[in-house]
């Protein structure tokens, strides 16, 4: 599903996943740049020039393969061995002056934190979200979310976790020496976090094996990406089992092939946007992304409203058939009946996409039908012919065989106002005619009694009407 023109394309069923509630969102330092942030390359040299140092020998070689962790603790050991043994409070506090020197109210500093908290908060209130940053700017977006900040991290259980979460620590509003030795920056913090104490990794590998997630903000070589990634592997090593990992993330120009494979090597679904000085698909993306959810069945009717109108082909040049889909598959039957009522009409054409098979097992729950891990379906499935909550029953479908019909299960809102839009508006068109003899000619008795509405007004003409006049009386 893709939010914008040229934007990444979203798997739908992370999407979904998201919509149920399931997806955790893990932020790295790419959603401060907005902010004037650097990210961890820039932090450390920014740190060198603050400490006036120069970066050299096995620190060098470090910084050169994105090690900029390992750089950091080469560097803080260095100065722990001069004259003066409080240097790593010196680095620290330098640190945090470089993450503290930002404007909040620069346009668009927070914009994209606002986006993932709203993301972040499911339908009853919780917010869960995890950031590995230390900055203050999820907490300058909303001051009001419950905040836990390493090493006293919440248990992951949707019943007890409320708020976000500073994995590797959270920098504090004035230079404080204890709240600052607690950041997880420099190898030596990830070695106690993931490999020694484990905490870290402990609270990372519960929330794989419970939550969707969906890795934001970190590039390729992230070192922090690496930890939390390198703590999957090993459960998994140990028979555990996790869910979807998605990662935000951006290719050079005639590079996607290779992105792709070096996140899918990492375990990860890439979800891949063209890279910008500014990353402005991604930032772009989450704030569509979030007023849509933000606005629910609200906002799948302003999808209807706006895409729904005009050609298929027209809006699959700007990638929203899949989105225009989604919104017409909410359960509620609203969004549907927003597609029906279009003045003017939804163009017949929408009927290929509606009859396109282009859902399995995983795609269930859009349509209100929960999944059954004993009865797998063998085949796909499309808006308009697919299975109902008992999935040893007839599936809906609006037209078919006479004996399929005669015992066809009601239509639920989705199917009830599709076939509504089709008898209103289309009986005129021969793709309709086509599709529904091709069928069987035999339609549903909901369908056949929309399609005798529109033919006792009159308006349409033989030898259609004549047509439709027999299929409707041979339908149940």
């Amino acid at each position: 599903m893709r939010f914008i023109k040229d934007g990444p394309e979203v798997p739908e069923r992370l999407v979904q996943a998201h919509e149920e509630g399931q997806v955790v969102f893990f932020c790295g330092a790419g959603v401060s740049y907005p902010a004037g942030l650097p990210g961890f390359a820039g932090l450390v040299t920014q740190l060198y020039e603050a400490l006036g140092e120069v970066i050299d020998g096995v620190e060098k070689t470090a910084f050169k393969e994105s090690r900029f962790d390992t750089a950091l603790y080469l560097l803080e050991r260095r100065l722990e061995s001069a004259t003066v043994p409080s240097r790593r409070t010196i680095v620290r506090e330098k640190l945090w002056r470089i993450l503290s020197n930002i404007d909040t109210a620069k346009p668009k500093a927070t914009e994209t934190h606002r986006s993932l908290l709203t993301l972040s908060t499911t339908r009853k209130g919780q917010t869960r979200l995890v950031t590995t940053n230390f900055d203050r700017l999820f907490y300058a977006a909303d001051p009001r979310i419950p905040s836990y900040s390493a090493p006293l991290l919440p248990i992951p259980k949707p019943t007890r976790w409320n708020g976000i979460v500073y994995l590797h620590g959270f920098l504090p509003e004035r230079p404080d020496a204890d709240a600052l030795n607690h950041l997880i920056v420099s190898s030596g913090d990830f070695g106690l976090a993931y490999l020694t104490e484990r905490w870290a990794s402990r609270f990372v590998a519960e929330i794989f094996r419970g939550y969707v997630i969906c890795f934001v903000g970190y590039s390729l070589n992230d070192p922090v990406l690496r930890y939390m990634v390198d703590a999957l592997s090993a459960d998994q090593l140990r028979g555990e089992k996790a869910r979807d990992v998605f990662a935000f993330g951006s290719f050079k120009r005639r590079n996607h092939a290779g992105a792709q494979r070096e996140w899918e090597s990492k375990g990860v679904i890439p979800i891949l946007y063209a890279e910008t000085p500014t990353h402005a698909h991604l930032h772009r993306t989450l704030k569509v992304w979030a007023d849509d959810y933000r606005d629910g069945v609200t906002g799948k009717q302003a999808i209807i409203q706006r895409y729904a109108p005009t050609q298929p082909s027209t809006v699959q040049g700007l990638g929203q058939v899949s989105r225009v889909l989604w919104a017409i598959s909410d359960p509620s039957g609203l969004p549907a009946k927003a597609f029906a009522e279009l003045i003017p009409p939804a163009p017949i054409e929408w009927l290929k996409m509606l009859i396109d098979p282009l859902y399995d097992d995983t795609d269930l729950q859009r349509f209100g039908v929960p999944v059954d891990e004993s009865e797998r379906l063998k085949s796909k499935f499309s808006v308009l012919h697919r299975p109902t909550s008992y999935l040893r029953s007839h599936w809906t479908m609006i037209a078919g065989q006479i004996a399929h019909m005669s015992s066809a299960p009601a239509l639920d809102r989705i199917a009830y106002e599709l076939s509504r839009w089709l008898a209103m508006h289309h009986l005129d068109k021969p793709d309709l005619l086509q599709w529904v003899i091709d069928r069987g000619a035999c339609l549903h008795p909901t369908f056949a009694h929309f399609v005798r509405l529109e033919l006792a007004k009159g308006v349409l003409q033989p030898p259609l009407s004549a047509v439709w006049r027999i299929i409707a009386r041979d339908s149940p």
